[in-house]
């Protein structure tokens, strides 16, 4: 469900220093919200600190965010706890793997553009009616060129 940025309370967090938002704000304006905070039926934050901050420092009016119905402090610090400790990080050979991936996607071989461009191209001329996808006529087959023809 969408709710106000506004409206969210934000209480004591266990995570005193949010880090630089750049990068995730970035995201956010590219890919949009990725995945929704938490909070009680009281707008009371439980999980997506970062995700708040960053919504707000981009003028956004609204966030997604999952409503739970939560009220006792124990149940709401387990869960912001649970939020960032029960994730894992990739591996640095997993992100670097990722990056090489990406740059493939983003910067394929002058092979790979040149074969693209060229389907492209192809495509368009086939679906414009340009060139024909059915064989010669007999009469237009090279065999019955005549020497004027060369």
């Amino acid at each position: 469900m969408q709710i106000s940025v506004n409206s969210v309370v934000i209480k004591e967090r266990v995570r005193t220093d949010v880090g630089d938002l750049t990068t995730l704000m970035d995201s956010m304006q590219s890919f949009g919200q990725m995945s929704p905070i938490m909070v009680t039926r009281k707008n009371e934050l439980i999980a997506g600190h970062r995700r708040l901050l960053s919504a707000r420092k981009l003028g956004w009016y609204t966030i997604d965010a999952v409503v739970v119905d939560r009220d006792n402090p124990a149940d709401k610090l387990e869960m912001e706890l649970a939020e960032n400790v029960n994730r894992k990080d990739f591996s640095p050979e997993e992100l670097l793997s990722g990056y090489r991936r990406l740059e493939k996607l983003r910067r394929p071989s002058v092979g790979v553009r040149i074969r693209d461009f060229f389907g492209r191209v192809f495509g368009r001329l086939f679906r414009r009616g340009r060139v024909r996808a059915t064989p010669l006529d007999e009469a237009e087959t090279p065999q019955q060129a005549t020497a004027g023809d060369l």
